[in-house]
């Protein structure tokens, strides 16, 4: 049934290639922001849940 309405449309076909254009770049450049992150800062919120302390994260950098 839903093949029957995309195929009622002119162009359909150019939809899957627009949204995996705008998908790799994304993803590449999630990949390398997550890649370049400081160690120390991930492992700082990765505990903050855990910590009662209202420390901030100008605070943790200061002491670092």
């Amino acid at each position: 049934m839903i093949s029957n309405y995309l195929s009622s449309i002119d162009g359909v076909s150019v939809y899957p290639l627009i949204s995996l254009f705008i998908f790799i770049p994304f993803f590449i450049i999630v990949t390398v922001w997550v890649i370049k992150l400081d160690k120390q800062f991930l492992n700082y919120m990765g505990e903050m849940p855990l910590n009662d302390s209202t420390e901030s994260v100008e605070d943790r950098k200061q002491s670092l």
